[in-house]
C-alpha cells in the first residue's frame, strides 16, 4: 500500500509517498480501504523532530473508510461497513489503515466529515471529563473558535454547562451559534467575564496556550479547575493540569459523535480537503493558518 512516511526531519519536501506492507488487524481492530484521513498540527510537529525521535515516521491518527478485514473477536460491524475512528499506530495517512477503536458513519455524513471530527472531539471530551463538567456548570473556554475549542463549547453546551468562550470579535457570531456567550481574548479579558459572571467561573479550560493560566486560576478560584491542553510548560509552573492522551482517553465519545451531529447538538467543522499525493501542500496550509476549519487528505 501507499503511505505518508518521512525519513528525516523538515519541512514539508520531507514527505514522501512509500510503498509499505499492508498492516492487518490484532484482536478487536478492523483494517479500513482509507476514503479520508484527517491533518492536525501534531503531524508537522512530528515531522519537525518536535515529538518523536525515532526515523522513519508514518503520520495520520484518525481515518474513515470502509471495513475490508476483521480482527479476532470483532462482531459489531461487518466488511463492507463505513466507519471511522483512531489509528493508535500513527499511519492512517495511507490506503489502508487498522483501527483500533472506531463508530459507525451516520447515513447522513461522508467520509471527509467525519474524518475531521476524532481528535478534536476526544480531545475535547477528554479535558470536559478532567473538569468534571456537567449541567450547571459555568465554564470558560480559552480559545473557543478553533476545531478543539469548537468542540468543547459545544460539548459542554450538550451537557448543560454555561459556556463562556474567547475568540476574536469575527468569531464571536460563530459561538453565538454554538449557544456561548463571546468575549474578545487579550487585554481586559478577565473584566470582559466578570461583566457576564461577576463571581467567576466553575471550571476554565485552556486551548489556545496564549500565556493566560494565571488569570483562568484567577477567574476559576484555583489551578485544580483549570485543565490546559496547549500550554505544558504554564501548567508545570502554575500547578495546572495538563490533558493528554496517555492518562486516559474519552473514546466513548465516538460512538456519540453521529447522534450528537444528526441532533443538531455538534456542528460539522469547515473542511478543507487535499489528494493524499499532495500531503506536502496540506502541511503547508496548516502550519501557514492559510486554511480555515480542518484539514482531510482524500484517497481515492
Amino acid at each position: 500500500m501507499k503511505a505518508v512516511r518521512f525519513d528525516r526531519f523538515g519541512g514539508p519536501e520531507v514527505l514522501e509517498l512509500v510503498e509499505l506492507p499492508d498492516p492487518h488487524p490484532g484482536p478487536g481492530e478492523v483494517r479500513i480501504v482509507v476514503r479520508a484521513a484527517g491533518v492536525n498540527a501534531s503531524d508537522w510537529k512530528k515531522r519537525q523532530g518536535l515529538m518523536d525521535p525515532d526515523l522513519p515516521q508514518t503520520l495520520g491518527y484518525e481515518a474513515a473508510g470502509v471495513v475490508d478485514e476483521l480482527g479476532d473477536g470483532v462482531t459489531d460491524v461487518r466488511v463492507g461497513d463505513r466507519v471511522f475512528g483512531f489509528c493508535t499506530d500513527g499511519a492512517a495517512q495511507a490506503e489502508l489503515a487498522v483501527l483500533s477503536h472506531y463508530a459507525p458513519i451516520p447515513a447522513s455524513l461522508d467520509f471527509a466529515d467525519v474524518a475531521a471530527l476524532p481528535a478534536a472531539v476526544e480531545t475535547a471530551a477528554r479535558a470536559l471529563d478532567q473538569l468534571g463538567v456537567g449541567g450547571g456548570t459555568t465554564m470558560l473556554v480559552n480559545g473557543a473558535s478553533g476545531n478543539v475549542g469548537s468542540a468543547a463549547v459545544q460539548l459542554a453546551v450538550a451537557r448543560g454547562a454555561r459556556v463562556i468562550g474567547t475568540a476574536s470579535p469575527r468569531n464571536h457570531d460563530l459561538l453565538r451559534s454554538f449557544g456561548a456567550d463571546p468575549v474578545a481574548y487579550g487585554e481586559g479579558m478577565v473584566e470582559r467575564v466578570r461583566a457576564l459572571a461577576p463571581e467567576g467561573v466553575d471550571r476554565a479550560l485552556d486551548v489556545a496556550g496564549s500565556g493566560v493560566l494565571p488569570e483562568l486560576i484567577g477567574l476559576a478560584g484555583g489551578a485544580e479547575n483549570v485543565v490546559t491542553i496547549a500550554d505544558f510548560l504554564g501548567a508545570r509552573e502554575h500547578g495546572v493540569r495538563f490533558s493528554r492522551g496517555d492518562a486516559g482517553r474519552a473514546l466513548d465519545v465516538l460512538g456519540q459523535i453521529g447522534a450528537l451531529v444528526e441532533s443538531g447538538q455538534l456542528r460539522l467543522p469547515e473542511v478543507r480537503t487535499f489528494p493524499l499525493d499532495d500531503v506536502a501542500d496540506a502541511h503547508r496550509a496548516g502550519e501557514s493558518g492559510e486554511a480555515h476549519g480542518k484539514i482531510v487528505l482524500t484517497v481515492a
